[in-house]
C-alpha cells in the first residue's frame, strides 16, 4: 500500500483501517457517476463505509463466496431482483432503503431461503442532496443488519437532472434454501388455510398518504419490515407450508 494510501484510509486505535471522509459536498454532480475521483469518493465514503462488511471493503469488481460454506446451510441457491422507485423517498414507517432491503430479503425468505447477500445498485438525479442519500444507505445499513444480510457489491450511476426522480435502487440477492424444504406457488391447492400476519393495505396506505392522497389525518405506518426470522418460526411450528407469498402494494398476487 502507498503512503499515500495509508494516509487516505488512515488507521484506528487498534492498528486497524478506518476510511476518512472525502466526500465534501452538498448535493450530486455528474462528475459523481464520471468514474473519476469524485465517484470514488461518492462510493468508499457512503456506500463502502456505511455498508461495512469484508465483501464490499476489498472493492473487486465482484463478491467471492466459499461455496463449502454454502453447501452446509442448503441444497439449492434462491435469487430475486427488484427495482424500488417510491416517491416520497421518506414515508411514515420507512424510506426507499428499507424498502429495497426489506423487499428483496422477503422475496428469498418465501421460499425459506436462508439470505445472506444483496447487491445495491443506485441510480441518482443530478442535484439530490448528499444527505439523503447518507440516510437512505444508513437506513439500508440497519435493515440489513436486522436481516442479518450483507450488501456485498453494488453499482452506481448519476443521471442529468429530470432523467430521474430523485433516487431509484435495484437490489439483488441470493439465499440458500435448506435441504427437504419445498415451498412453492404450485403447490397451493382448493381447501388451504389462509393466513396474513396483518393488514394487507398497510404499506399501500402509508405512501399514499405520505404522498397527500388521502384527505383524512391518519396514522397509519408502512410494516415494511425482514420477514426472514417469522417464516424460520413458522416452519418450526409447522413445517408442511405449501406456498407463501410477501404481499405488498396492498394486493395478493394470484397463485
Amino acid at each position: 500500500m502507498t503512503q499515500d494510501r495509508r494516509q487516505e484510509i488512515g488507521e484506528d486505535a487498534t492498528g486497524g483501517s478506518r476510511r476518512s471522509r472525502t466526500l465534501r459536498c452538498d448535493t450530486i454532480t455528474l462528475s459523481h457517476g464520471s468514474g473519476g475521483k469524485a465517484m470514488r469518493d461518492l462510493i468508499e465514503d457512503l456506500f463502502v463505509a456505511t455498508f461495512d462488511n469484508p465483501e464490499l471493503d476489498a472493492l473487486e469488481d465482484q463478491a467471492r463466496f466459499d461455496l463449502a460454506a454454502l453447501h452446509a446451510i442448503g441444497d439449492r441457491l434462491a435469487m430475486t431482483t427488484d427495482s424500488y422507485v417510491v416517491d416520497p423517498l421518506f414515508f411514515p414507517g420507512g424510506d426507499i432503503g428499507m424498502l429495497a432491503v426489506n423487499g428483496t430479503v422477503n422475496d428469498l425468505a418465501v421460499s425459506v431461503a436462508k439470505p445472506l447477500y444483496l447487491s445495491c445498485s443506485v441510480i441518482i438525479e443530478e442535484g439530490l442532496e448528499v444527505e439523503v442519500l447518507h440516510r437512505v444507505t444508513r437506513s439500508m445499513k440497519q435493515a440489513a443488519d436486522a436481516a442479518a444480510v450483507h450488501i456485498v457489491t453494488g453499482d452506481t450511476k448519476v443521471v442529468p437532472r429530470g432523467a430521474a426522480d430523485k433516487l431509484f435502487i435495484n437490489t439483488s440477492g441470493i439465499g440458500i434454501i435448506p435441504k427437504g424444504v419445498d415451498i412453492r406457488a404450485e403447490r397451493a391447492k382448493p381447501g388451504d388455510v389462509i393466513i396474513t400476519n396483518g393488514f394487507i393495505g398497510d404499506h399501500g396506505a402509508a405512501i399514499a398518504y405520505a404522498r397527500g392522497e388521502l384527505a383524512l389525518e391518519s396514522s397509519i405506518m408502512s410494516d415494511c419490515q425482514p420477514l426472514n426470522s417469522l417464516i424460520s418460526v413458522m416452519l418450526d411450528v409447522c413445517p408442511d407450508i405449501h406456498s407463501l407469498r410477501d404481499a405488498t402494494r396492498g394486493a395478493l398476487r394470484p397463485f
